[in-house]
């Protein structure tokens, strides 16, 4: 986060904000500084890529599916808008860390002790290892002691868009953001890697609300995508993975998506358009065309 401290910080801060008498290193200046970026950057790329997602990618006929609520659209952004700025108040904690030089972050290639094969393979870890955390934090979140306090209000989104991606309650979203900011922290990180990443997640948390359950199928068994994380908020206690089906299989909560065996919310539709009664919905509700 410091590269874009330091950008906002040349170019902006310093010559149009701060006065003079105040330096760059200031603690109390970056702290400030760390969360209007912070929430600054976390609004841009929720809206940018859920607005695309949600123009683009989500299918609008899934707004007359039952389980889809009044006004959702509207709530799921009310809720990620008011979130964003309580969960990034530990956060900024962190990346004040990170900016003060306690973590494992670093500029040039050359401080990598393998190069180019480290920056690369850290990619790679980065991933492996927040899958693997957030895996057991979401589900831990699922337990009957956590679960209505925190995790509950997400799942308020059964059939979600691109912009339930960041709905959450703000303990339950900067818990599941935890890995992202504790690997730097353990292990090397370029520092431009690292923003990309972050980015990345985000687009990622994103994606997987969409609804858009294409998957090429070769990587269908591999990647926890829309399909895998739309059963997770229709049937609860199934696929918690983020990126893949991994830990899902080694935890013994792995679902085939309904949607790859035409079970899925667009097949639902299908049913209820041909003027089928009586169809049980996701989660053993029912309901009656009208």
């Amino acid at each position: 986060m410091d590269l874009i401290l330091d950008y906002a910080d040349s170019y902006i801060l310093t010559p149009y904000v701060y006065p003079a008498t105040c330096p760059e290193d200031n603690a109390f200046r970056q702290i400030i500084s760390l969360f209007v970026i912070t929430n600054l950057g976390a609004i841009v790329i929720y809206f940018l890529f859920a607005t695309l997602g949600y123009y683009l990618l989500f299918d609008h006929k899934l707004k007359k599916h039952p389980q889809f609520l009044e006004n959702q659209v509207q709530r799921e952004i009310k809720h990620a808008v008011s979130s964003v700025p309580l969960m990034s108040i530990p956060t900024v904690v962190i990346f004040f860390a990170e900016v003060r030089g306690y973590s494992k972050l670093y500029s040039n290639i050359g401080d990598s002790p393998y190069g180019w094969f480290g920056v690369v393979f850290s990619m790679f870890s980065f991933l492996f290892f927040t899958d693997m955390c957030i895996y057991w934090i979401h589900r831990f979140l699922h337990h009957k002691i956590l679960y209505k306090r925190f995790h509950k209000p997400h799942h308020t989104w059964k059939v979600t868009t691109p912009f339930a991606s960041h709905a959450f309650h703000p303990v339950d979203g900067f818990l599941q953001s935890v890995p992202y900011h504790v690997y730097p922290f353990l292990f090397p990180l370029h520092k431009v890697t690292y923003l990309g990443l972050y980015v990345f997640v985000n687009i990622w948390s994103v994606s997987i609300h969409d609804g858009d359950c294409r998957i090429p199928n070769l990587l269908k068994p591999i990647i926890n995508g829309a399909a895998h994380h739309t059963d997770h908020h229709l049937y609860f206690d199934y696929n918690y993975g983020q990126y893949f089906t991994l830990w899902d299989r080694i935890g013994g909560s792995y679902k085939n998506p309904s949607s790859f065996e035409g079970q899925g919310p667009h097949a639902y539709l299908k049913k209820l358009a041909n003027g089928h009664e009586n169809k049980k919905l996701p989660g053993g509700h029912e309901t009656k065309n009208k």
